[in-house]
């Protein structure tokens, strides 16, 4: 059986809980797991690069990164919320 999430991540999990709080700290090594996925894809795409757009990576490669991209975007305006329930907006506009 394959080890959980948490016992598989228990060290980085302890130090960033320790420093931002349970659930901070737990988004904190989710937004850092995206991070490792967005440059494993990303190297990934210098091999696998589109025919119609030399330079590019495949159609199917820059939504990946694009996802993971928005992920990561999403789990920082949850971090970087007060802790009161408010939440930094994703629009500039709205603010």
């Amino acid at each position: 059986m394959a080890p959980s999430v948490l016992d598989k991540h228990r060290e980085q999990l302890e130090i960033h809980e320790t420093m931002m709080g349970r659930s901070r700290g737990r988004l904190a090594v989710a937004l850092d797991l995206l991070t490792d996925a967005l440059a494993l894809v990303g190297q990934h795409g210098v091999y696998c690069q589109s025919t119609r757009v030399p330079g590019k990576p495949t159609l199917d490669l820059a939504l990946v990164l694009e996802q993971i991209a928005e992920a990561k975007e999403l789990v920082q305006v949850v971090i970087e919320s007060d802790g009161q329930g408010g939440v930094r907006h994703l629009d500039p506009k709205a603010s």
